[in-house]
């Protein structure tokens, strides 16, 4: 005797998780604003995933294998998980060895506050489509970008929104990019094909956001202010480091191994310990410092030191209280709160997905697209809504890709408005939910909360609303060749 098929859930059963979680959320940043992220949104996570478990359960699937979904589920964090933490280790140790100070100092130098936020988006961008990754960008020159920013007395949350703009605009433009070729691969369209059918889109948003950032920096507020005290921080850094062209060493190295296509962790690993063996090499006095441990003899207080900012990041002591803050930084230990917030929010998203709620919702969106333009919108608004839901962006791209699939074919619609589709509302949407993988690790990195960066990430907004203009405008959609539009035909 066979077991009963699992029953349908209905769109009330769907959506039920979907609103705790919402309104948990919504309870938990009312009772502890920032800090929601570090202790109360996991816990929320958690028991929208429950609420969401007890449905499937109702619906004849057994424990077992709503568990092991979730073990599969959360297996998907083990890669960021592990790059979030060397991160958090080259931080660390870029801080102790002078990397980041020079990289402050050098930036300052060039950099002019009418200028920098729409130079700081640029070169960001620019990188990203070098190396393909706006994770590596973020944690590298945005940590940097932001400790300019605090010198000249610009605002860290715009500066945080120009970085994610630029590295978002590179990452979804660059052929080597993990997203550019996971999306036609769910679409079924070809990698170079959807690069150019995103222009249509992607460049007017960067665009938007470019005149922006111009316009906050030549006629708005920088919204810092002079009593932070930092007072002349190049004149401050030259004192507490030994500053040089030659520190920043490790970050040519990171970005010449991210371009060769090495993968992403070891990558990261390669740049934190060579930032320890520079500030071996070239901060002894600091790296002994960071020890605190006078009975070591100095090579071993040496190694303590770099083995310190590793773990626990750089603790810097100035002077200068503002400054001190600025560089007090980085460490695996300061990472574990995302990593925490990673796992609830993909532990929720798995067992939305193995309960059948989140193809459910995705079904009813579906259901109402009857136009080419509203298909393609519902699809937007579909990755959007993975993002919230399943907390990964990969996730947000291969669901709706693999559910959405056989309808753009059976219309008659080429798979690059998929594929480009996925790009505007999943790709870079994700650093826009502060429980997304990456909207924690951006958050985690640049030491901005998402919320406070979120109304400054001016292409991740224009983004989506710029394809959906197209999408109801019925502007650049690309119909199915004729040959495929045959095999696509019902018999």
């Amino acid at each position: 005797m066979t077991a009963a098929s699992p029953r349908e859930p209905s769109l009330l059963q769907a959506l039920t998780p979907l609103l705790f979680l919402i309104v948990g959320l919504v309870g938990a940043v009312y009772l502890y604003g920032d800090d929601a992220s570090s202790g109360a949104s996991p816990i929320v996570l958690m028991l929208a995933a429950g609420v969401a478990a007890l449905v499937g359960l109702r619906n004849g699937i057994a424990w077992r294998d709503i568990q092991d979904h979730l073990v599969h589920g959360v297996a998907l964090a083990v890669v960021p998980i592990f790059i979030l933490l060397w991160v958090g280790a080259l931080i660390g140790t870029w801080i102790l060895s002078g990397t980041v100070p020079t990289l402050i100092v050098y930036g300052m130098k060039l950099l002019h506050p009418a200028y920098f936020y729409p130079a700081a988006c640029l070169i960001c961008a620019i990188v990203a489509m070098a190396i393909g990754s706006s994770w590596t960008v973020a944690g590298t020159l945005g940590v940097a970008l932001i400790g300019v920013a605090q010198g000249l007395d610009m605002s860290p949350e715009i500066t945080a929104g120009a970085v994610i703009s630029g590295a978002y605009f590179g990452d979804k433009m660059s052929p080597i990019s993990d997203t550019t070729i996971i999306s036609p691969a769910a679409a079924g369209a070809e990698l170079f094909s959807h690069i150019r059918h995103m222009t249509w889109t992607t460049f007017p948003s960067i665009a938007i956001a470019l005149v922006l950032f111009t316009s906050i920096g030549l006629f708005g507020s920088h919204g810092g202010s002079n009593e932070v005290g930092f007072g002349d921080l190049p004149v401050l850094l030259g004192e507490h480091y030994a500053l040089g062209w030659y520190l920043l060493i490790p970050l040519v190295v990171v970005f010449v191994l991210a371009v060769k296509r090495f993968p992403a962790i070891p990558t990261i690993m390669i740049g934190a310990l060579l930032g320890g063996l520079f500030a071996v090499l070239f901060q002894p006095d600091l790296t002994v410092a960071l020890a605190d441990d006078e009975e070591l003899s100095r090579p071993l207080a040496l190694l303590a030191g770099a083995w310190k900012a590793v773990i626990d990041g750089y603790q810097a002591d100035t002077g200068n209280a503002a400054v001190d803050s600025l560089l007090t930084r980085g460490g695996l230990i300061s990472m574990l709160n995302t990593v925490l917030l990673i796992i609830c929010a993909l532990g929720f998203g798995a067992v939305m997905e193995r309960t059948g709620l989140l193809e459910r919702m995705i079904r009813s969106v579906l259901a109402a697209a009857k136009s080419a333009g509203s298909l393609i919108a519902a699809t937007i608004v579909t990755a959007f809504g993975t993002n919230v839901v399943a907390a990964d962006q990969y996730m947000a791209l291969v669901i709706p890709g693999r559910l959405y699939q056989p309808e753009y074919r059976r219309r008659g619609l080429a798979p690059e408005n998929l594929s480009r589709a996925l790009e505007d509302g999943g790709t870079i949407t994700s650093p826009l939910v502060p429980w997304n993988t990456c909207g924690a690790y951006m958050a985690a990195t640049l030491g901005v909360a998402t919320f406070d960066y979120l109304p400054y990430a001016f292409f991740n907004l224009a983004g989506p609303l710029v394809a959906l203009f197209m999408a109801w405008a019925g502007l650049k959609i690309l119909p199915l060749a004729k040959s495929e539009a045959a095999e696509a035909a019902p018999a």
